[in-house]
């Protein structure tokens, strides 16, 4: 029975698809692949006897519920029973292989549908054909453009809490749906809202496309420390160009939240601690995701998320308090924002937090007042899952009825999922809202649904024939593959790296050696099974299988029986050791906040095993946010942090291991020394009492008394395989007259001192010594990359102007101060050379 197996099962709402792949190592593990609905399931318990297989299976879609499978197979065909969640057992019969495609079975039917010469409308004729549609729309018409409805009511076909989302469509209750991953799941839902919604209107298809489609990128804390905004754009264009392939128009990402605490789960789908370069890379994924116009089919609309303030939560718990001041707000949590507006994204969705007491979904201040109209946003507001009925469980609201006319002052325009929205026709009764806040709202869904195309030609993003094309295209995965390269952190090494000798016995031990949970949260592949593993790459560098251990050890979380003697056995017998540990994909992403960020007790006994038998050991790192890794800084010989780097993992983490690419990689994130320190990060204020090299021995100071302050690996840090010196700092005048176009040139010059050709991202900061308000020790304000020849040595300069000074002041506005600066230039926030100017008024 090993392979691949498929069947296809009709229902009365769809057809399903699923597959079964069965592969067996050292046990045997099954994969289970359904469509259309973008339900991962995790297999808990697996049984096999001679030709029968037994197993059951959850999703975090349907937590409380299970999958229960039995089939028995023979040579070519299966049949058994199939138990899906909310459903009850059917029989299935099915054939071995992959069988055909949904898409396979969409391409004829959808072809009487295309539509031809489509002219895109200017933005005159589509404002004057969204007047003549609202003139025609009842109020719960209108209230069903701002309400949005998932593609099944998580039953596959069986009615529970809520109506089916054939009949919300039908009735014309919803405008957008969420989570229709497959172009035939799309084609069954707009057909029903354009020919038997009251008028017509097709549907926007939503989804969380974070870090790519089906070909999966590195996570998003991994890609944001390759420093290369043209590399991410990429990643983004290839992830709009597969989701919008399958239906999908509307993206929910990219995330741009500012996130200092790595306890946060969400720190994985993020940019990390700096605004400067948080801000670059929001903006590269708009310009990635939406492209040069939305009318091209093959770009998503952008939704920044979530204004504002989500990665401050208290203690670093999801969905926790915010509190902070405007300050932070406007210098710290707002300029992604900013930036990816000005990019021009199409929309943005709220935080879970509140802000001065009052839930972001119904904050007036900071939706209509700094979000509309101080940063000139009209684009689509949407609310995050549940956020607006959340209002009630904040102590905002009475109730729903209440919730719902916050969130509408607040000019929310679509409310993911849940329908407090629909007390909106009973408050325009009582005259607590108007119609004309619902036609504000509906008048920009229905201008996206123009500028989009899908209002003069509504299937033009049912592409199946795109789908067989572009999903795992080979080009996707080598600009996968490319990423991850360059995402990699090389956090220590005393010369064990790069593995220069294929004779040298290798030993491949820990959870991650020979695991597919590389691709990290936030994705829905079809593609997970084909996961290169780090074992994978590694075998393909072309080593004697001889030279190859591998040893298990434990599992991420649970021991296995016998499992640390054979890893020793393997680690005995090795010239080196590489020890692949980490987190799993659920303990990162949403909901997946964590009270101790070290690896999982198992795991450092694993650890302490390995490393009593004396070889060289290389760290290699799976996870989605900052660990303490103190005592393997102490006792490993080389630490690669490789995140979740997508489906090209294995390869691109063999790539480094193996000197074929040197590591380029600076964290974007400080990796706190002790789990005491957090959190940590670079651009702190200095503090009354600030810690010195000179008082750091004296108590009366703002520092611990059992440890230092300083992280373990500081943000911008990541080392080469060669090494770089930095001469002192130039400038070329050290004064710089306030309002005028005077600017000061920085200059630095840069040495490979190595053997080897390397890259180097050469990092600016500034410092503003005293302001009306304290200023960070220092602020990233550029960086350049630099790639050097070994004994090759370049001059970097950065242009230094009055709007690089700038911030919110105590004036409560923004520009920049007279005053004395300092200017740091090294390769990360802690190794810098500095010099000094002033800001003459």
């Amino acid at each position: 029975m090993i392979g691949t197996w498929h069947f296809l099962h009709q229902t009365p709402q769809s057809s399903i698809k699923m597959q079964f792949i069965i592969e067996k190592n050292e046990s045997y593990r099954l994969s289970i692949v359904l469509e259309p609905y973008p339900f991962p399931i995790s297999v808990d318990t697996l049984t096999i006897e001679g030709n029968a297989l037994w197993a059951k299976g959850t999703s975090p879609f349907v937590p409380d519920e299970q999958f229960e499978i039995e089939l028995t197979f023979e040579e070519q065909e299966f049949q058994g029973k199939i138990k899906l969640p909310f459903q009850d057992e059917f029989e299935v019969q099915g054939a071995k292989g992959s069988g055909p495609t949904l898409e396979d079975m969409l391409i004829s039917e959808i072809a009487p549908y295309r539509k031809h010469d489509v002219l895109q409308r200017d933005r005159e004729d589509i404002s004057l054909a969204v007047e003549v549609l609202l003139d025609k729309m009842s109020i719960t018409d209108k209230i069903g453009q701002m309400s949005q409805c998932m593609s099944t009511n998580i039953s596959l076909g069986t009615d529970i809490e809520s109506e089916s989302p054939e009949k919300l469509i039908k009735a014309g209750r919803v405008g957008s749906v969420l989570a229709a991953v497959n172009s035939y799941r799309v084609f069954e839902l707009q057909k029903v809202a354009v020919e038997q919604s009251p008028h017509g209107i097709p549907l926007l298809f939503n989804f969380d496309v974070i870090h790519g489609f089906q070909t999966i990128f590195p996570v998003p804390l991994a890609w944001s420390c390759s420093w290369d905004m043209e590399a991410i754009q990429e990643a983004c264009a290839i992830a709009a160009r597969e989701a919008t392939a399958s239906g999908i128009t509307y993206n929910h990402g990219p995330m741009v939240d500012i996130t200092r605490d790595p306890r946060w789960g969400r720190v994985v789908e993020g940019a990390g601690e700096d605004p400067y370069l948080g801000s670059l890379i929001a903006r590269a994924q708009v310009e990635g995701f939406q492209g040069n116009s939305l009318h091209d089919p093959e770009t998503l609309i952008a939704c920044l998320k979530h204004f504002i303030a989500y990665g401050a939560a208290e203690a670093g718990r999801d969905y926790n308090t915010v509190d902070i001041s405007e300050g932070t707000l406007r210098n710290v949590y707002l300029p992604p924002f900013q930036s990816a507006i000005e990019a021009g994204a199409g929309s943005v969705m709220n935080s879970f937090n509140t802000y001065q007491g009052v839930p972001v979904a119904g904050n007036r201040y900071l939706l209509k007042d700094l979000l509309r109209k101080e940063l000139g946003f009209d684009g689509i507001l949407i609310s995050d899952y549940g956020s607006i009925d959340e209002i009630i469980a904040h102590g905002n609201a009475k109730d729903s009825k209440e919730a719902a006319k916050k969130a509408l002052d607040a000019t929310m325009d679509i409310e993911m999922v849940t329908r407090s929205y629909d007390h909106l026709h009973e408050l325009i009764e009582q005259g607590l809202v108007t119609e004309e806040q619902l036609d504000e709202a509906v008048r920009r869904i229905l201008t996206f649904k123009y500028k989009i195309g899908i209002m003069d030609d509504p299937f033009r993003y049912v592409r199946p024939e795109k789908e067989k094309e572009y999903h795992y295209h080979a080009s996707h995965l080598a600009a996968s593959r490319s990423l991850a390269q360059k995402s990699i952190v090389l956090l220590k090494n005393n010369g064990v790296l790069p593995i220069a000798s294929k004779e040298r016995k290798v030993a491949v031990i820990g959870p991650f050696g020979d695991s597919k949970d590389l691709l990290g949260p936030w994705q829905w592949t079809r593609y997970s099974n084909e996961t290169v593993t780090l074992r994978q790459g590694i075998e393909e560098q072309e080593i004697p299988v001889a030279h190859l251990l591998f040893a298990e050890g434990c599992k991420v979380e649970e021991t296995i029986v016998g499992g640390v003697e054979r890893a020793v056995s393997a680690a005995e017998q090795a010239d080196i050791v590489i020890l692949a540990l980490g987190e799993n994909s659920g303990m990162s992403g949403e909901a997946s906040s964590r009270m101790d960020i070290s690896l999982p007790k198992v795991q450092q006994e694993l650890a302490e095993a390995i490393i009593r038998v004396g070889k060289p050991v290389v760290l290699v790192l799976t996870n989605g946010r900052p660990l303490v890794l103190d005592w393997f800084e102490r006792h490993v010989d080389a630490i690669i942090e490789t995140w979740f780097l997508g489906s090209q993992a294995g390869h691109a983490i063999a790539d480094v291991l193996f000197g074929h690419y040197n590591p380029t990689g600076k964290l974007t994130m400080s990796f706190p020394a002790h789990i005491g320190q957090v959190p940590v990060y670079y651009n702190h204020f200095n503090t009354g009492r600030p810690v010195t090299e000179s008082n750091k021995h004296l108590k009366f100071f703002s520092k611990y008394i059992d440890g230092s302050n300083d992280p373990l690996y500081p943000f911008g840090y990541g080392l080469s395989y060669t090494s770089f010196s930095y001469s002192n700092v130039q400038l070329s005048q050290t004064r710089m007259e306030m309002e005028s176009s005077e600017m000061i040139v920085a200059m630095v010059t840069v040495t490979n001192t190595g053997a080897e050709q390397g890259e180097e991202t050469v990092q600016l900061y500034i410092q503003d010594l005293y302001g009306s308000v304290v200023r960070p020790a220092k602020e990233l304000k550029g960086f350049k990359k630099v790639k050097l020849a070994a004994g090759e040595k370049q001059e970097i300069s950065f242009t230094i102007t009055e709007a690089d000074l700038a911030y919110w002041n105590a004036d409560k506005q923004y520009g920049a101060e007279p005053g004395e600066f300092k200017v740091y230039i090294g390769s990360n926030s802690r190794d810098v050379k500095e010099a000094s100017f002033e800001l003459i008024p």
